[in-house]
C-alpha cells in the first residue's frame, strides 16, 4: 500500500472459524498526505494504533465468540480499530455496526471482510470529543456517523487518555437503548475510576470481571478486566 506496509495473519478465536486479518506491519507506519487524520486530532504517534491487533481487542473478540446470541439485538463496537470483535459477531450472524474515527479504518475493514469471504458489515464514523472546524478550513468529505440506539455497545482499551468532559460516556449514553448493556475490556488503565463515575452519571450500574490469564499456546498473557455497565430503566 502507498505510504505504509501491511501484513496478513490468521487469527484464532474460539466460536468461529479462524479469521485472516490484514494489519499494519508495525507501529512505525504513518501516512497522512492530505492531513485528514491531523484534522481529526490524530497525531503521527497515534496514527498506527488503529491498524494493529491489541491484547484487549483479542479478549473482547473471544467474549463475542462465546456469548449467547440474542435475536433482534443491535450491537455497536466503538473505537473498533481492526474490528476483530465486530468481525467475530458478524460471522456469527449478529446485527453489528463497527465504528471508529480513523480515516483508514473503513478500508481495512472492507479488505478483511473480503479476505474472509464475509458479506458487507455496517461501518460508521464514531468520534467522541471531535475537534471543531477552524474558520476558513477547507471542506472535508462527509462521513456517515453513528446513528440510532443499540442494545449492546462494546469496546476495548478505550480509556488510555483523560476525558475531562466525559465525551466517551456521553457518546455511549446517546447511543444506548433504554435497557442497553455496555462492555469495555480495559487493561487496568488509570482513567478507569473517572470513567466509572461518568457512566454512573449517565444512569449505568457497573460490575467488573477479572480477565487475567497466563500465556497460552495461541494467546499472550493478559491482565485486565471486563467492565460491564447496565443502563437502569
Amino acid at each position: 500500500m502507498p505510504g505504509y506496509a501491511t501484513k496478513q495473519e490468521s487469527i484464532a478465536v474460539a466460536g468461529v472459524d479462524d479469521l485472516i486479518i490484514r494489519s499494519l506491519l508495525d507501529h512505525q507506519q504513518f501516512s497522512d498526505p492530505d492531513g485528514e487524520a491531523e484534522h481529526l486530532g490524530i497525531s503521527s504517534a497515534t496514527w498506527p494504533l488503529f491498524g494493529l491487533l491489541w491484547p484487549s481487542g483479542a479478549e473482547l473478540a473471544a467474549r463475542m465468540g462465546s456469548r449467547v446470541l440474542c435475536p433482534g439485538e443491535r450491537i455497536l463496537e466503538i473505537g473498533c480499530g481492526l474490528a476483530l470483535a465486530s468481525l467475530v459477531a458478524h460471522r456469527r450472524g449478529s446485527d453489528v455496526t463497527a465504528s471508529d474515527c480513523h480515516p483508514l479504518t473503513g478500508g481495512f475493514l472492507r479488505e478483511n471482510l473480503r479476505l474472509n469471504d464475509l458479506l458487507p458489515l455496517k461501518y460508521r464514523h464514531g468520534h467522541w470529543g471531535a475537534p471543531e472546524a477552524l474558520p476558513g478550513e477547507p471542506a472535508r468529505t462527509p462521513r456517515e456517523s453513528v446513528e440510532g440506539l443499540f442494545d449492546l455497545i462494546v469496546g476495548s482499551d478505550l480509556l488510555y487518555e483523560r476525558d475531562t468532559h466525559a465525551d466517551l460516556a456521553h457518546f455511549i449514553g446517546e447511543h444506548a437503548s433504554a435497557s442497553a448493556q455496555v462492555w469495555i475490556v480495559d487493561p487496568d488503565r488509570g482513567n478507569r475510576p473517572a470513567f466509572n463515575k461518568q457512566m454512573a452519571e449517565q444512569g449505568f450500574s457497573r460490575t467488573e470481571e477479572r480477565l487475567d490469564h497466563p500465556a497460552r499456546p495461541t494467546q499472550a498473557a493478559y491482565k485486565g478486566r471486563l467492565l460491564t455497565y447496565q443502563r437502569q430503566a
